[in-house]
């Protein structure tokens, strides 16, 4: 096998529409344009969301509120997932390391712990971010709770 034995397979490459090459061809005259017309023209371009002349969806729909730029997103871990992960891990320390080999959290997150459940085992918690539920609940507990 060499380069010039090489052919694509049988069926995968179409032989291009020759398009306005006279009248002979069967796709002379308007070339599969239609008739006249600006889109029968070369250099033709509709614009994104062009209706028409009809006002555009995205001009008929009124702007509102607006996106805080600063805004910090924090991914919710409740402490009745935390409680489970204990429960099948044995864990005496959650950080967000622990919940990212879990599954709890990706990686980029901000980790904020939520008060929904309840926790009865004795752990140090280090997270981005904690409830006042939360914080109590922990503490509750017997365990301690660390921002970092």
């Amino acid at each position: 096998m060499n380069l010039t034995n090489i052919t694509p397979a049988e069926g995968s490459v179409k032989s291009v529409k020759r398009i306005g090459r006279g009248q002979g061809s069967g796709r002379g005259g308007t070339s599969t344009r239609g008739h006249n017309g600006q889109k029968s023209r070369s250099g033709y371009s509709r614009k994104v969301g062009f209706e028409g002349g009809q006002m555009p969806l995205q001009r008929r729909v009124p702007k509102f509120g607006f996106k805080n730029i600063n805004r910090v997103e924090y991914k919710g871990v409740n402490l009745d997932s935390i409680q489970e992960l204990v429960d099948r891990k044995k864990l005496t320390e959650i950080t967000i390391e622990t919940l990212l080999e879990n599954g709890l959290v990706s990686k980029k997150d901000k980790v904020k712990i939520l008060g929904r459940g309840e926790l009865k085992a004795k752990l140090t918690v280090k997270a981005n971010k904690f409830s006042a539920t939360a914080v109590a609940a922990i503490e509750k507990a017997g365990g301690s709770v660390e921002t970092i």
